[in-house]
């Protein structure tokens, strides 16, 4: 978490009396959640009251890594209605507007908040509304019930620190390699993965520039899903890959090319139109496969057993705004 609640201007109510949680309001949304739903509510341009309905769980997996994601490269579409753009000063938080029929009937709402002031109540609402027995970060397998009353909270579970490497994973002074020791074992689902490490012999005073690590052994500790690391960084080239099970909980619009490279078991990718959702392609990625996601697309990812995915990301603070302007392209290679 960052800064306390009151201090960044979040406004929610008192609990619940019945159910326990508290609700929230952000600009013209109001959020709220009862036992299986969250509710988030806004009014259209001439004023008409609106309001949209999610699946708590899928609504708290997708709030998660829009949070631990500090928004994210670009949109995060919670579903086909409602998410954020972050313009990385800034965030949209939005109603409809990424729907081709929303959009045409008029029934949209867009807002813009600083980054710090939507963080705050996301972080806020994420808190109060995650019971203590659910972890938004874990596959579905591996965690509790969403549902229900208001019982405790998982603070610890939902503010893990993401792990981003400077340079490369178990260098000095850099990210340490997972171990038991660490509160990283095994994944139920990678038992058989070697856990040996390379051997290295680097010349005298090269010993923090000759390195190499074994990223399938890291990859088989890792505890959450669907949540993109840093291995190793060279300028803006970020190596981020990840273990996924079940459905990536979040619809992720680009603002940039994004690379994949499937190293184990596959993923099947639903793409669509970023601004309007219609679909463009069905993508099922095995191992060895490679794919890149262009700057125009949307796309979710659906993974029948959990499996590995680098991840290659152009991390450029200009790209985005280059693109814009036409100055880089949407797609990743002409031929």
């Amino acid at each position: 978490m960052n800064a306390p609640a009151e201090l960044a201007n979040v406004i929610a109510s008192q609990p619940d009396a019945t159910l326990g949680y508290k609700a929230f309001t952000l600009g013209s949304f109001g959020f709220r959640r009862d036992e299986y739903f969250a509710h988030i509510t806004w009014k259209t341009r001439d004023g008409r009251p609106m309001s949209h309905t999610l699946d708590v769980g899928n609504y708290l997996r997708a709030l998660m890594r829009d949070v631990a994601w500090g928004f994210f490269y670009g949109w995060v579409n919670f579903d086909d209605v409602v998410g954020t753009v972050n313009h990385y000063q800034s965030v949209d938080l939005y109603a409809g507007s990424y729907n081709g029929t929303m959009k045409e009937a008029g029934i949209d709402l867009l807002e813009n908040f600083p980054t710090a002031q939507i963080r705050a109540t996301f972080e806020a609402m994420l808190d109060d509304w995650t019971n203590e027995s659910f972890d938004p970060f874990a596959a579905p397998q591996e965690t509790g019930s969403p549902y229900g009353r208001k019982k405790g909270n998982n603070t610890a579970k939902i503010t893990r620190a993401r792990e981003l490497a400077k340079r490369c994973v178990g260098l000095k002074d850099d990210l340490r390699l997972r171990s038991d020791d660490t509160g990283a074992p095994v994944n139920r689902a990678f038992a058989d993965v070697p856990q040996g490490q390379p051997e290295l012999h680097p010349e005298p005073g090269f010993e923090n520039e000759v390195h190499a690590f074994n990223l399938f052994g890291f990859l088989s500790r890792s505890q959450v899903t669907w949540n993109p690391s840093f291995t190793s960084v060279v300028k803006h080239s970020f190596m981020c890959p990840t273990t996924e099970e079940h459905i990536l909980p979040i619809i992720h619009g680009n603002d940039r090319v994004e690379w994949f490279f499937q190293m184990t078991d596959e993923i099947h990718w639903d793409c669509g139109d970023k601004n309007t959702g219609r679909p463009m392609a069905r993508v099922i990625m095995k191992a060895g496969d490679m794919a890149a996601m262009p700057a125009y697309c949307r796309h979710q990812g659906f993974s029948p057993k959990r499996s590995m995915l680098l991840v290659w990301e152009n991390g450029s603070p200009s790209l985005v705004y280059e693109i814009q302007k036409g100055e880089s392209p949407e797609i990743p290679v002409s031929f």
